[in-house]
């Protein structure tokens, strides 16, 4: 008997040894995955920021005429919230996956593969471009908490294309991923064009610096043949405590005759219509339609105002994204694109829902087939 006890006890004790060396493991990225302070990264990166019109009091800000507020109050019965209905805010069943194209990509067109949640592949005029790419299990400073994934990456890492091009938003952690952003400098060669101070958290991460493009909006730089401007968006930064250290924004991508449009994280905002008459019309607009709600109204678009900033912008063609592949609000899983359907076709606008992996080219886009109404 008490050999087995003993035995018990060894078996209790191996068995938590194991438990904290894996949550050890598991933890041991977290310094890394909280970024770095941009300011105390170098004299002239912190003198950039200082000098940009959104920086002001020692953080970058929404300069819009209308004030950004981050969050309302949560309502007193938040977690009750949170609690219910906790099956609808995910899907009934597996997310239909397609295999994205190897060939080459159109050399005078425009193709799309969306990969999940806002993670793109954008071949523009035979040149790939890959925005806010998220191949981990959750958006998280550890894979051990935080909202986890509903469906695979329709691709390894290590099969993407040869990309020309990594676009960045900005630096939360849905957007940009450690472990993502290590795979891409192993395996490609492409330059990260990021918004100002993000480049601060790359050089930490093993990113050398001749590969990383950090601008200010309205500032542009040419890669691969290709235009990028680096344009406004209402939202915010930050991955630890410290809020607004490093700059948001959209993006412009233009070619030749061809041009697209990411928006990344944002509020509804006055300011797509400058946009628009800038640097648009667009061939297609990347909208974010997901994670809304009215506890922040300003920072995230609902489905309706994508379709109103895509009008200012000019967009032929419209690709929801930052929905379907993490629950990050309380709505449910299906209606950001139940919501988008309906409205462009109360507005006659051009929207497309790929599946993930599937190859949308904008001369030829599939008509919408409500592939995700058995799921929702």
């Amino acid at each position: 008997m008490a050999g087995r006890r003993r035995s018990s006890t060894a078996r209790r004790i191996l068995a938590g040894g194991a438990a904290l060396a894996a949550a050890g493991w598991a933890l041991r990225d977290v310094p890394a995955e909280l970024g770095v302070r941009p300011l105390r990264s170098g004299p002239d990166r912190a003198a950039r920021m200082r000098r940009s019109p959104q920086f002001r009091d020692g953080t970058f800000f929404n300069p819009m005429p209308e004030p950004t507020h981050l969050m309302t109050t949560p309502p007193v019965n938040l977690f009750a919230e949170m609690a219910k209905n906790k099956e609808q805010r995910r899907p009934a069943g597996p997310v239909p996956l397609r295999v994205p194209p190897s060939g080459p990509p159109p050399a005078d067109g425009v193709r799309a593969v969306w990969y999940g949640h806002a993670s793109t592949l954008v071949e523009i005029e035979g040149k790939r471009v890959l925005f806010d790419p998220v191949w981990s299990k959750r958006p998280s400073p550890s894979q051990l908490v935080g909202p986890k994934r509903h469906h695979p990456v329709p691709v390894s890492i290590g099969d993407l294309p040869t990309i020309d091009a990594v676009v960045i938003s900005h630096d939360h952690y849905d957007h940009l991923d450690l472990a993502t952003v290590r795979s891409l400098t192993r395996t490609q060669k492409a330059p990260f064009l990021v918004p100002l101070g993000i480049g601060a958290h790359l050089e930490r991460w093993g990113v050398p610096a001749y590969r990383i493009i950090e601008l200010d909006w309205e500032e542009e730089a040419q890669v691969a043949g290709l235009r990028f401007v680096s344009t406004a968006a209402r939202h915010f930064s930050g991955r630890a405590l410290t809020r607004n250290d490093t700059l948001w924004g959209s993006w412009v991508v233009a070619g030749a005759s061809k041009r697209v449009f990411y928006a990344g994280d944002s509020g509804y905002f006055e300011g797509y219509r400058g946009i628009g008459s800038q640097h648009g019309p667009f061939d297609l607009t990347l909208m974010p339609i997901g994670a809304y709600s009215p506890a922040w109204p300003d920072i995230h678009m609902n489905p309706e105002e994508a379709i109103n900033a895509h009008l200012d912008l000019g967009g032929e063609l419209l690709l929801p994204v930052h929905w379907a592949t993490f629950t990050l609000a309380l709505h449910p899983w299906a209606e950001p694109v139940e919501r988008l359907w309906r409205e462009a076709k109360a507005r006659d606008v051009e929207i497309v829902v790929p599946r993930p992996g599937e190859a949308v080219d904008t001369t030829g886009a599939p008509a919408v087939d409500g592939w995700w109404e058995t799921l929702g």
